[in-house]
């Protein structure tokens, strides 16, 4: 859809300026793990939309007469090593927005959750560096399709990071089932009025960066022995939830949620080298949450998991309280100093 540009006219008095964004993380139901060139996904993947965990985002931009610069700041500090993942995202765009070549900009980035709490920072991140990038290009060449080129450009920054220009759901990734779906960029899911009023509650079992970059992960899994099974099975979930949206079918739902979470990191253990990102501590929450759904019949707790030992928690506002009871009394000993995010369905990003 988007294509390279050679050459860009433009006013010169639309050359300084700034915006600001706030734009969410998210969390993937279907997940996408294996990729080809340049963030392009092998399966369909779906993901809720957060609300409190984002990442807020300022760029000021004014002419330059040397090409194009760029300073970074997060949480007012330099972050020299974000700088490789930072020239490689705008190698990648500025054929898509070659005014960029004029511009020195300045970025200042802030998060309102911690590093390796198990929330995608990267998603948040490098979508609402792309809102405030393409809210530039709009100002400077009145250009259309905001949240699509948004999705785009920021797939190439975090393949994730597409699907948190949408909310309350996305998917990213051509299917037969999603009508306008597509490799190059996520679209808005329409989640029916049930699922928008789902809480998300992050248990940090480990507060540390894991050993195994998800780059690397999705790396393995190009030569995987499962690699076909798996797309397969990616598809036919995706239909399955799907379904449970439409049916307000709870169970499945609660089925087809979890069964992607342990496939997801059975991939990691089957893998070549294989890698283990699961902690004991998250094994034996997973264990009380299936111990619970027993006894609570009818409830709509699950979990998730990222590439990461930490877990999300996923209810309906009707169990708030009884979720929220259970992971005070049986969950925080698990829980890395007793840390947990409470966060829930959101709307997307806002401009500020």
């Amino acid at each position: 859809m988007f294509e390279p540009i050679s050459k860009i006219i433009f006013e010169k008095s639309k050359l300084s300026g700034s915006t600001n964004w706030l734009s969410p993380s998210n969390i993937a139901l279907i997940k996408y793990w294996g990729k080809k060139d340049l963030q392009i996904p092998i399966n369909p993947s779906l993901s809720f939309t957060l609300k409190q965990c984002h990442s807020e985002t300022s760029v000021s931009y004014k002419p330059s007469k040397n090409g194009f610069k760029y300073d970074f700041l997060f949480e007012g500090k330099s972050k020299p090593h974000f700088k490789k993942k930072l020239d490689k995202y705008f190698e990648r765009i500025i054929p898509y927005l070659p005014f960029l070549n004029q511009l020195s900009i300045k970025i200042d980035s802030k998060n309102t959750f911690p590093h390796s709490s198990g929330i995608a920072s990267s998603a948040s991140a490098f979508s609402a560096l792309s809102l405030c990038l393409i809210d530039i290009e709009k100002s400077i060449l009145d250009s259309t399709d905001f949240y699509i080129k948004s999705s785009f450009i920021s797939r190439l920054g975090s393949g994730s990071a597409c699907r948190s220009v949408f909310g309350p759901a996305s998917v990213w990734g051509k299917s037969s089932l999603i009508n306008e779906s597509n490799d190059d960029y996520a679209v808005a899911f329409d989640l029916p009025e049930f699922f928008k009023n789902y809480n998300d509650t992050v248990l940090i079992v480990d507060e540390k960066s894991k050993k195994v970059s998800s780059t690397v992960g999705h790396d393995l899994v190009t030569n995987h022995q499962f690699k076909s099974s798996r797309i397969k099975q990616a598809n036919k979930n995706l239909d399955s939830l799907i379904n449970s949206f439409i049916n307000r079918d709870v169970d499945e739902f609660i089925r087809v949620v979890e069964n992607e979470a342990l496939t997801l990191h059975a991939m990691m253990l089957s893998s070549n080298p294989s890698f283990i990102l699961l902690k004991p501590n998250t094994i034996n929450i997973i264990n009380k949450i299936w111990s619970f759904r027993k006894e609570n019949k009818n409830n709509t707790l699950c979990f998730t998991l990222d590439a990461g030992a930490n877990i999300h928690l996923l209810y309906h506002n009707d169990d708030y309280k009884i979720v929220q009871d259970f992971i005070k009394n049986e969950l925080l000993n698990y829980c890395s100093n007793g840390l947990f995010i409470n966060d829930k369905v959101g709307k997307g990003p806002i401009k500020k």
